[in-house]
C-alpha cells in the first residue's frame, strides 16, 4: 500500500501525539511507584515517536527490531538523528522486554527514572527533526 504525502503527515501526527501521551503515562506511573509499567510506557512512547518520523521517509516497520533497523538506515546513517539514538532505543527495548516477559525481572526506581529521562530526551529530538522534515516535504 502506497500512502499519499497528506496521509503520511496525518499518520505522523497521530503517532507523535501517542508518543507524548505514553510519555505522560510513564511519568504518572513512575510517580505512583509502578516502575515496570513506567518503563513499558517509556519504551512505547519512543517507539511511537520513531514510527512517527519513519512514516515520513516511507518506512513503516512492523516489528520492534524493524523499527530499530529502519531508524538506523533512514535517520541515523544520513545524520538526521544522533547515532546514540539506536543504542538508547535498544536499552529501552531491553528493559521493556525484561519487565514484560521476565518472570523474575524487576526494574528499580533508578532504571525507571533513567528510562523516562532518556525517552523524554529522545522524543524531543525526534519531534524536532520530524518538524524540520515536514517543512521540507
Amino acid at each position: 500500500m502506497t500512502l499519499e504525502l497528506q496521509e503520511k503527515k496525518a499518520i505522523s501526527e497521530i503517532r507523535m501525539e501517542k508518543a507524548y501521551k505514553y510519555l505522560q503515562d510513564a511519568k504518572a506511573n513512575l510517580s505512583e511507584g509502578r516502575h515496570e509499567t513506567s518503563t513499558n510506557r517509556s519504551y512505547y512512547a519512543v517507539l511511537n515517536a520513531v514510527r512517527s518520523i519513519l512514516i515520513l521517509t516511507g518506512a513503516d516497520p512492523e516489528s520492534h527490531r524493524g523499527a530499530i533497523t529502519m531508524l538506523s538506515l533512514r535517520l541515523i546513517k544520513p545524520r538526521v538523528l544522533p547515532k546514540d539514538y539506536v543504542k538508547i532505543f535498544e536499552i529501552l527495548l531491553s528493559r521493556r522486554t525484561d519487565v514484560d516477559y521476565g518472570d523474575f525481572d524487576t526494574v528499580d526506581i533508578a532504571d525507571a527514572e533513567d528510562s523516562l529521562k532518556i525517552a523524554d530526551k529522545m522524543i524531543e529530538g525526534i519531534d524536532k527533526a520530524r518538524k524540520e522534515m515536514l517543512k521540507s516535504l
